[in-house]
């Protein structure tokens, strides 16, 4: 079962969105990735990622709008999803390695 690990925003000046594209800001999958893996991986102490096994991005996200990531930990994997509004916006799971 899927369970809030926390939310997150990617602000409006990041410098990642400039050109990504003019006129209309989406914030790169690898963006999101990051920020999500952060509040995964601040759930289990010790441990770091060591693969990325499936990921979909499923809907844009823009600057500003608040994601929530969910995750359910399976030993060495963790299913996760993240979610705008209530909307999927991307999901997957990460293999784990380190201390279990």
């Amino acid at each position: 079962m899927m369970c809030p690990v926390g939310r997150f925003r990617i602000a409006e000046d990041h410098p990642s969105l400039p050109g990504h594209f003019p006129g209309r800001p989406v914030v790169p999958g690898v963006v999101l990735l990051d920020a999500a893996f952060a509040l995964i991986l601040a759930e289990q102490p010790g441990r770091g990622m060591v693969g990325l096994p499936s990921v979909k991005f499923t809907r844009p996200v823009q600057p500003g709008q608040d994601v929530l990531v969910s995750c359910d930990v399976g030993g060495d994997r963790v299913a996760f999803a993240c979610t705008v509004a209530g909307q999927p916006v991307l999901h997957g799971s990460v293999a784990l390695g380190g201390p279990s």
